[in-house]
């Protein structure tokens, strides 16, 4: 059986004429049909993914919810992270200014490199999930930056805290002779001051204090230091200088023996000669003095090793009452 052909009736003529129509409404008509369908069948596949997700597309989703989830969960650990790291921080501060006397971590330092530009770009390409993202990248570099700070800081504090302990161990802080070597009481010292000179007759600025102690007797460092000098000196007799650093130096004087020599490094309480009666001196003793930035200042406020505070202040007045020295 052909083609179906189609027919009209022509009122004018009272005839039935056969409907021809050309190659190119033909193209057109079918070419209008296969659009239609095309667009049924994108919109229909649109529609069909919205709603109706692959296997896949479901896994990926999935995954995707559970990330934002894990993210959230580091968010969390981040801020605990943040204000434990604060903490330390404020600790720190409270170190620097108690113990240290110095300027604790600047507050706009601290601060500072949170925010600003945006340090990652790469996450705009991101549809889901970029938001939650970020706010953990941004935590993790702000917690970074403070970290490095504190670091400094605490190596700041270990490089003072060294500091402090070498400085308490130079600077003078015991006798020069042990006290049950002394032949006269502690109370009975002559010392920083006007005195009578036991020579010249005359009061006299007294420059240390007087420790009287049978010849051979042993003097020891009242702190660390280096030997900068060691030999005699006139009036002192033979005579040992210890530079302490910080400002510090000592002096001991009238020895009979000498057991350093010049840039010798001593430690506190090493031995380094024996009482004498060289120089200007009427009984055997040792002179021992102070001085800072290199002006002598009262030996006695260095003396203090296994004394009460009020056997402390009893030794400085009697230092402080005027007699006669022994040099």
């Amino acid at each position: 059986m052909g083609r179906k052909e189609k027919f009209v009736y022509n009122i004018h003529t009272l005839t039935y004429e056969k409907v021809v129509v050309s190659f190119r409404t033909r193209v057109l008509q079918a070419f209008g049909f296969f659009s239609v369908v095309l667009v049924t069948a994108v919109g229909m596949l649109i529609l069909l993914y919205t709603y109706f997700p692959s296997p896949r597309e479901k896994e990926l989703l999935r995954e995707i919810d559970q990330m934002s989830y894990k993210y959230d969960q580091l968010n969390g650990q981040l801020d605990l992270m943040s204000k434990v790291l604060h903490n330390i921080q404020e600790r720190d501060a409270n170190v620097h200014r108690a113990v240290f006397g110095m300027d604790p971590i600047n507050q706009d330092i601290w601060m500072g490199g949170v925010g600003g530009h945006n340090p990652h770009p790469e996450l705009s390409a991101f549809k889901y999930g970029s938001d939650v993202l970020r706010t953990a990248l941004d935590k993790m570099d702000a917690l970074a930056h403070q970290m490095a700070l504190q670091s400094k800081s605490l190596d700041t504090i270990q490089e003072l805290a060294n500091n402090q302990q070498q400085m308490l161990a130079s600077i003078p802080s015991i006798k020069p002779v042990r006290e049950d070597k002394l032949q006269k009481s502690m109370n009975v010292l002559s010392g920083f001051g006007y005195r009578i000179h036991p020579i010249y007759k005359v009061k006299k600025f007294h420059q240390g204090v007087d420790f009287p102690a049978r010849v051979g007797t042993a003097i020891q460092a009242s702190g660390d230091g280096v030997v900068a000098e060691a030999g005699w000196r006139s009036g002192y007799g033979q005579c040992v200088r210890i530079n302490h650093g910080y400002g510090y130096e000592t002096w001991y004087a009238h020895m009979n023996r000498i057991n350093v020599r010049v840039g010798e490094k001593l430690k506190k309480g090493q031995k380094i000669g024996e009482v004498g009666d060289t120089g200007v001196s009427t009984a055997p003793h040792l002179h021992y003095e102070v001085h800072y930035k290199g002006k002598p200042i009262n030996p006695i406020h260095f003396c203090m090793d296994k004394l009460t505070p009020v056997e402390y202040q009893q030794l400085v007045n009697s230092a402080n009452t005027a007699n006669q020295s022994l040099d």
